[in-house]
């Protein structure tokens, strides 16, 4: 006998339904990378891990405007999750960040400064794949 259901399309494992971690859940120190944008805010950065931190360049962005910059990453498939967030000394709650747009091995990512007034800091996002089969 199985300990695997049928659901339709799927299985549902009995074993598996609920899960606890006992410890940190993520990727090791060997799977993880940190680079920093040269010129300005919109330049590209190759990362070839599967999470890291991106330290963006401290060039002024004015209030309630968008950057956008291109990571190159070997490990990424179009298929997989890129999670994103801000970290580190920049503003509290200044900036938002996301995909704009994914493809096996690249990734365009878009900082939108939401504060009040022009910031030059050299915001820190972390990121982290989700890889798909």
């Amino acid at each position: 006998m199985s300990n695997s259901q049928p659901i339709g399309v799927a299985f549902a494992d009995p074993e598996l339904t609920t899960m606890y971690a006992s410890q940190e859940i993520g990727y090791a120190s060997g799977a993880q990378t940190a680079v920093t944008q040269a010129t300005s805010k919109s330049t590209g950065v190759t990362a070839n891990t599967s999470a890291g931190q991106i330290t963006m360049n401290n060039a002024s962005l004015a209030t309630v405007t968008n950057v956008t910059f291109t990571l190159t990453n070997s490990v990424l498939t179009a298929k997989d999750v890129l999670i994103l967030n801000v970290s580190g000394a920049a503003t509290s709650g200044a900036y938002n960040c996301w995909v704009s747009s994914m493809a096996a091995g690249s990734a365009t990512i878009t900082l939108r400064n939401i504060s009040a007034g022009s910031l030059s800091e050299a915001v820190v996002i972390n990121f982290a794949i989700i890889h798909s089969a």
